[in-house]
């Protein structure tokens, strides 16, 4: 299997030319890079898969049981949210660290220190499920352990994939942590009910030991012969590389475009309940719609990164999904019809959150030669940042009869900014430009 993307990118970017290519004359033509595909590829993968599902679990573990929790540690339910909230406030502090500790000791060094503060955290949490400040402290390293876990799945994709297998696998990746929100929100209150706090706790910290094991001894860094061209190069990360990215007028879009739409997607996932009161949705309906959500993004996420990789188109499917995702959110912001409500969310789910493997695949395609790990990042930490606002936002423009109408007013407005930025990007030319022989 062979490519010239290598070629393409040294001559879009020639800094890209001391990316240090493994090259064999299997060709018939010297000089030609070979690549191969190697089967334990999907070894790899799903060792990863159980980490990623139960990394989101746990920042869910609490939300869905807030009053009972909130009751049994005698403290408020803003306490009790805290611990979801420490999740996108830890992203953004460790973000950077975890692509460094990626770019610089490679996908095993960060998936196995993932693995270690996972196990060590959740067994904490469960055994001293009694004490509020150690599960605090417990929750905090879960927490940190976040990036460690998702900031490789690009560079996992990079190292053992094609490219045009690699926005699939960032969207199975991606559409398993989606799983692992649907679980938590699904089956913890049950849990709390069959087990009590600490049998729940320490079920999911025995889980976590399981999967951590898994992930360490299946976990490779690459394949002898590179399945593809990597959007990266061979060094150490430098906050020069970060840096050189605002010089990237793609990117600087895309990342306006992420921080906006990811942003949105956390403050309407986390005031889900409080969106709808205004119109005589009660919780359990509100929970229906929520369900719907996740389930449609669940969808979405393995299909729009599979029907881009077949076709070989990036933009045209990001820019429709935020076109019909802006429908959606009106469509929650301005009916009140309960089967709507639910048919909108659906959409916006599969949209929003379908869409997001994709764009974050996308990033790292153009910010070629920037390590994966590093554009991931500052897209993820973004979209971390303008969550944290647009909850805050969302709950200070709530009006007295308890409407988010302005609010969602608002996330609408911003999702059509964001759109804009998203026309304005280029088409993926790491996609375009590799042509695959068997």
């Amino acid at each position: 299997m062979t490519s010239r993307a290598y070629e393409a990118g040294i001559a879009s970017n020639p800094s890209a030319a001391t990316t240090n290519y493994a090259t064999a004359d299997t060709t018939g033509r010297p000089g030609e890079t070979a690549y191969a595909t190697s089967p334990y590829r999907w070894v790899v993968l799903i060792a990863a898969i159980p980490m990623f599902a139960i990394t989101q679990m746990y920042w869910l573990t609490f939300s869905t049981i807030s009053p009972q929790a909130a009751a049994f540690y005698h403290t408020t339910p803003l306490a009790i949210a805290s611990l979801s909230m420490s999740y996108m406030i830890a992203y953004i502090i460790f973000s950077m660290p975890a692509s460094m500790l990626c770019d610089r000791r490679g996908i095993r060094a960060c998936f196995a220190l993932a693995a270690l503060l996972t196990s060590v955290f959740a067994l904490t949490r469960g055994l001293l499920y009694w004490s509020f400040p150690l599960v605090v402290l417990s929750q905090l390293g879960l927490a940190i352990a976040q990036p460690f876990v998702m900031n490789p799945l690009t560079k996992l994709a990079a190292n053992w994939f094609p490219v045009n297998q690699r926005a699939t696998v960032t969207g199975i990746g991606s559409v398993a942590g989606y799983v692992g929100i649907a679980v938590a929100t699904a089956t913890t209150p049950e849990l709390y009910r069959s087990l009590g706090m600490g049998g729940m706790l320490r079920g999911m910290g025995y889980a976590a030991v399981a999967c951590s094991l898994l992930l360490v001894a299946l976990m490779k860094e690459e394949p002898k012969v590179p399945a593809g061209p990597k959007a990266q190069r061979d060094g150490r990360f430098s906050l020069r590389d970060a840096m050189a990215l605002r010089h990237n007028h793609d990117y600087m879009l895309l990342l306006v475009a992420v921080m906006i739409a990811l942003g949105v997607f956390n403050a309407l996932l986390t005031a889900i309940s409080d969106m709808f009161v205004s119109h005589g949705i009660d919780s359990n309906q509100s929970g229906v719609i929520g369900t719907a959500i996740i389930i449609a993004g669940i969808i979405g996420g393995v299909v729009l990164p599979l029907v881009s990789d077949q076709t070989g188109h990036r933009k045209m499917f990001i820019v429709f999904s935020m076109g019909i995702a802006i429908a959606a959110i009106a469509g929650l912001s301005y009916m009140s019809a309960y089967p709507l409500l639910v048919a909108c969310g659906a959409f916006a789910g599969f949209f929003i959150m379908g869409a997001g493997p994709l764009i974050f695949e996308y990033g790292t395609e153009i910010a070629y030669p920037i390590p994966e790990s590093t554009s991931y990042g500052l897209l993820m930490g973004s979209g971390q940042v303008t969550g944290i606002l647009f909850i805050l936002l969302m709950y200070g423009l709530q009006l007295p009869n308890k409407s988010m109408v302005v609010s969602l007013s608002v996330m609408i407005a911003l999702m059509v900014v964001a759109a804009f930025a998203a026309i304005r990007v280029r088409e993926s030319t790491l996609l375009a430009d590799n042509h695959f022989t068997i």
